[in-house]
């Protein structure tokens, strides 16, 4: 008889993992600490370290582990653009603003900065690691994040936007780095990194998606609010535009991850009232079910987004699961240099609370918000992709393995301090808010 596969042997863990999840979510979430965390621990106990039933090597498994990062981001952005409401004139879509891109900027200079002067790297590596590190993650923030689009909370919108728009904002300093160490074409002074990696990148990846999400949104509710078709499954409309929009975002040089949360955000626009589709739906169909009547009718637009949004929620959280248990079995096969620890605390303790109050001055938020934004700049499964981005595009391998070092001990670190302290915290932040409401 055969010896099991390690994806056989994968499949029985998260399969485990998921039932384990399933029956006591309830009392775990009453705990102060993240599923990401029991995610992390169960990935270190079948490693070999632990059990030893699953074994993997960032530096030899870099396109698989690349693409299974690249969805779960992806899903993530989307599902980030879904969560938010976008209006014009709309003074809170400054706080996510500025941190993706002030406070941003700031932490990948001051990462940059340290990683010249006290890790003693090329200065391309250095501004790689700065883009690495920078953005805030989708994935593992769901705590932290609006809970529906109505949510008019500065802390969660903030932090929601923030992990939606600057996991495309760091991708044109990922290509500086690489760029500088040779690996990427910038152009004479810069010139095609400023156009091509910049402006267009950036400004198309925004308008695509903006209007792929505007297109295919209201054509599925004109089909079904004039004519009762498109009545099929609403899961694919997410994995739909999701695989349409990253597809086209990347044959047109554009940033994918920016074009996906844009899709989101714009398809979610559709469901407030000043903008559906102004058609005169069709008489009752006694031949239709209560559910298609429903998803035809004057509710269409709820109802397609309630059913994606449901649908979002589930695929984020398997993808949560495979990619944080290949982080905790990632944590086996990595040599951790002894500079990560100083280095973890200046980041969570100095880099990011001054970056994010800076990059804050001028907008409405004070006080306990600021500091809870300066503390949760949860790192994950977005800068364990560009770690891996740059290794497929052939980094030393020993710039690599330092790289890696750096980057899987703050995501493990980020993992067990935020999980730790997300509960508590919140709870504490919704109390106080209760009591001045009151």
């Amino acid at each position: 008889m055969t010896e099991p596969t390690t994806f056989t042997l994968a499949c029985i863990v998260a399969g485990a993992l998921l039932i384990a999840m399933t029956l006591g979510g309830s009392f775990i979430a009453r705990l102060p600490l993240s599923a990401a965390m029991l995610y992390l621990g169960v990935g270190v106990a079948v490693s070999p370290v632990g059990l030893g039933l699953l074994k993997l090597d960032a530096m030899k498994n870099t396109v698989l582990l690349e693409r299974l990062t690249e969805v779960a981001v992806l899903v993530s952005l989307f599902t980030c653009g879904m969560k938010l409401e976008f209006r014009r004139g709309d003074g809170r879509w400054r706080i996510p603003v500025q941190l993706a891109t002030v406070s941003m900027l700031l932490t990948m200079a001051a990462v940059a900065a340290l990683g010249v002067y006290a890790l003693d790297l090329p200065l391309g590596a250095a501004v790689l690691l700065g883009a690495i590190l920078a953005p805030t993650d989708p994935v593992l923030a769901s705590d932290v994040q609006v809970a529906n689009p109505g949510d008019r909370d500065r802390l969660r919108f903030g932090l929601t936007g923030e992990g939606g728009l600057n996991d495309g904002t760091a991708f044109p300093f990922v290509m500086l780095g690489l760029g500088l160490l040779g690996l990427h074409e910038l152009g004479e002074g810069g010139w095609r990194w400023w156009a091509v990696d910049v402006l267009w990148a950036v400004a198309g990846g925004l308008a695509l998606g903006w209007l792929l999400g505007t297109l295919v949104g209201r054509l599925i509710l004109y089909l079904r609010m004039r004519h009762r078709e498109a009545l099929g499954s609403d899961e694919f409309i997410a994995l739909g535009l999701i695989g349409l929009t990253y597809g086209l975002a990347l044959l047109s040089h554009t940033y994918g991850f920016l074009a996906v949360f844009a899709a989101g955000l714009a398809l979610r626009r559709i469901d407030e009232p000043h903008v559906r589709p102004q058609v005169r739906a069709p008489k009752p169909d006694e031949a239709l079910s209560p559910a298609e009547q429903e998803a035809s009718g004057a509710e269409a637009p709820a109802h397609m987004m309630r059913a994606v949004e449901r649908f979002n929620s589930q695929l984020e959280s398997f993808a949560e699961v495979a990619i944080v248990l290949a982080v905790g079995v990632l944590v086996a096969t990595t040599r951790f240099r002894a500079e990560v620890l100083w280095f973890i605390p200046v980041m969570f303790l100095v880099v990011r609370p001054l970056a994010v109050y800076i990059g804050l001055l001028g907008t409405p938020v004070k006080g306990a918000q600021r500091r809870l934004m300066g503390w949760f700049g949860i790192r994950g499964i977005g800068s364990l992709y560009y770690l891996l981005y740059a290794i497929n595009h052939h980094i030393e391998r020993a710039l690599a393995q330092q790289l890696l070092s750096i980057t899987l001990a703050v995501i493990v670190a980020s993992v067990v301090a935020h999980g730790v302290s997300v509960t508590p915290l919140m709870k504490r932040y919704e109390a106080r808010k209760t009591g001045r409401r009151r």
